[in-house]
Order: structure tokens, then sequence, then C-alpha cells
């Protein structure tokens, strides 16, 4: 935990401020001129997601993730590709960006850096070298241990694919416990509590806002969420109890 600590205050007093026009919601997602964009072939950690680092210590490696892409487009000019519309959240396209004075597109620097990890499905090969070399050197991620961004998703505590080298071979149900967190800390700028339930009319969970008469007494949080918007696209309702 001191380890992730350390990095995020380095983060957020080192460097230049965000370019005007872009806002970095995750480490996989900005925002340019008014369009959302997912970064094409890539999957980073969910804003809440929890991590595991080199000493086997818990912190916010979605919020670090974030926050290091933040610091490496500093103030410099990001330009996106538009490869369509994100066929899960209707309100992104889908995108290859990079930035001003770099060869290299802002994906390929995530997944080489060891900040997110290539997404199978849609990476169609790609970045397989940038992984494998964050992979061996132990970058960003790599150095301790995490859950594909797709099982924290699900909440796939059981069946979760974890990667890294401070992951430890025979310790994965007590490794996944740490990973698969129900008292995890509100990352900062996302207020919304989620719970799963039955998967019953299509939803996989509920969603409680600040203002609802259920927050205060849910305690157990699988999710949070910084938006509706993010939460209805993961499949989550609103609690009845809000109004």
């Amino acid at each position: 935990m001191r380890a992730f600590i350390t990095a995020l205050l380095l983060l957020a007093t080192a460097g230049p401020g965000l370019a005007a026009g872009i806002t970095v919601t995750d480490g996989d997602t900005l925002r340019l001129n008014g369009t959302n964009y997912r970064l094409e072939g890539i999957d980073a950690p969910e804003i809440d997601q929890i991590c595991l680092d080199e000493n086997g210590d818990i912190g916010p490696c979605g919020v670090a993730a974030r926050d290091r892409l933040r610091a490496y487009i500093g103030n410099r000019t990001v330009r996106c590709e538009d490869k369509g519309p994100d066929p899960v959240h209707k309100h992104r396209r889908i995108g290859i960006c990079s930035v001003e004075g770099e060869t290299a597109t802002l994906n390929e620097w995530l997944v080489r850096e060891g900040w997110a990890i290539q997404l199978d499905s849609a990476a169609n090969g790609r970045f397989v070298t940038e992984q494998a070399d964050a992979r061996e050197n132990l970058r960003g991620l790599w150095k301790g241990c995490f859950a594909d961004p797709r099982d924290l998703r699900g909440w796939n505590h059981n069946g979760a694919r974890l990667f890294g080298g401070g992951c430890q071979a025979g310790h994965n149900n007590r490794t996944r416990d740490k990973l698969f967190r129900v008292d995890a800390a509100m990352p900062p700028g996302c207020p919304i509590k989620a719970k799963l339930a039955l998967r019953a009319i299509g939803y996989d969970g509920i969603y409680h806002l600040p203002s609802c008469g259920s927050y205060k007494k849910l305690k157990r949080v699988n999710r949070w969420f910084c938006s509706e918007e993010d939460a209805s696209a993961a499949g989550f309702r609103k609690a009845l109890t809000c109004r």
C-alpha cells in the first residue's frame, strides 16, 4: 500500500498539467474535445480496481493507471483516430490515440509500460511484443499481482485470471480475496456504490447514489462508479430507494 500511495503522491505533484480539452477518466478511457474514447485493443484496470504491489500490499491500481496516463500526456496535444462506436458503452467511441512528440500510440505505450494488457478479442495479435516486454521486465502492474479487468467487471472471484510477478503459486484463493474486496475505499470522485445481486431481469446488480436512502446502510460494496452512465453500462440498475 505504501508503494501505491507514494506513486500517487509523486504523480500528483510532478509534471505539467493536463492539456486543455482532455480528461483522462481511467487507464484506457479519455474525453477529447467532447468525445469519449476507449483505447482500442487494450484493457486497463477499472478505476475502482485493487491490485497487489511487489510487497504483497493492496493498492488502488485503477487510480494509479489513470494518473500515470495523465502524467504521461501532460500538457501535450492528443489526437485520436475514431474507429467507430463502442459496442458496450453507447456514449463512447473506440479510438487509437497518440500524443504529440511520440511515435508509439497511447494504446501501445500503456501496454509496454505495464499499465494495461492486450484485449485478446480486439487486439488481433497486436501488443504481444509490448506485453511480453512489460511482463519480463516487471513494469507497472506486472511488479505485483492483478486480476484481468474483465474478471473484475464480472466479479469472477473463483475463476479470475491473475497476472504479475507478485502472484504466489499455491496462494490463489488468498490472493483473490485481496483483489476482490467488498470494503475497498471509494476512488476519488467516484461515489456511486454498486452491489451485485442475482442475475434477475438482465441486471448484474444495483447501484446506489449518495442521495439514495439505502446509501449509508450499504457497507459491502462490489464496485464503485463515477457516473450513473458508467454504472448502467456495466449492467447495474438504480436502487428503488433513489428518488
